[in-house]
């Protein structure tokens, strides 16, 4: 059985420094199974302990996992020295977990929908990479309409620059008198700007761009922009086995 400190637990789980642990264990403000622990340094087993720090029950995750609805306006980075992060959107405990949480990839500034946030490095990096990178659905509009030419040459691939675009698929929505300026685009890479680049290649312009999935999760409907939740046990086993 795996044991760890008690003040390292407290510190992983971003609730407090060691040194706050140890004026907490003094004044009586930490239980470790209903019991006042009486040393900072004390083992417990982080899977099964039962902690309270200061009247609040501590969760122990190896890992964190959240998923995000992104906001208009925010960018996908730790920190920024102008813009607000997706980071700066979670609450203070959780920016003093170690390792410390980043966005798994990138949406651009004015881009919404599903991020997902993490510590696990070795997981985001087997998400990311070229040869496993998973599927990816976004919700767009544009500024023209889409013509069924302009559908069959963005799903076979269009010349962005230099690099030509790996076979995607467009599902348009047509309007009241059947223009298509609208729709969902799901791609199996993730080039910087790929889908205003794509769209630029057609001589048309992105107006909304909304991530739905990043491979199996989905953007909860029930998460407005800003707000986060944990991912479940099953979200967490199927992007584990996605990354591998």
């Amino acid at each position: 059985m795996k044991t760890m400190r008690l003040d390292k637990y407290l510190s992983l789980t971003g609730k407090a420094t060691r040194s706050e642990t140890a004026k907490a264990v003094r004044g009586g403000e930490v239980l470790v199974g209903g019991i006042p622990a009486k040393r900072a340094d004390m083992q417990i087993d982080p899977d099964t302990a039962e902690v309270i720090f200061r009247g609040e029950r501590v969760t122990y995750r190896q890992f964190i996992y959240i998923l995000m609805h992104k906001p208009d306006g925010v960018v996908s980075a730790t920190e920024d020295g102008r813009e607000q992060t997706v980071v700066d959107l979670l609450p203070d405990d959780l920016l003093r977990i170690r390792p410390a949480i980043f966005p798994c990839g990138r949406l651009d500034k004015h881009t919404t929908g599903l991020m997902l946030l993490t510590n696990n490095g070795e997981l985001s990096h087997r998400l990311l990479a070229p040869a496993r990178h998973v599927d990816k659905t976004y919700a767009f509009s544009v500024k023209f309409p889409l013509s069924d030419e302009d559908e069959a040459v963005l799903e076979s691939g269009v010349d962005i620059g230099g690099y030509v675009t790996a076979p995607c698929r467009v599902e348009r929505d047509a309007d009241a008198e059947g223009s298509c300026r609208s729709g969902r685009i799901t791609l199996h890479e993730g080039k910087y700007h790929q889908i205003k680049l794509m769209m630029e290649a057609r001589h048309n312009q992105i107006t909304r761009l909304e991530r739905l999935t990043f491979g199996p999760l989905t953007l909860d409907p029930a998460l407005a922009p800003g707000e986060w939740r944990w991912l479940t046990p099953d979200e967490v086993r199927a992007l584990e086995t996605a990354g591998e």
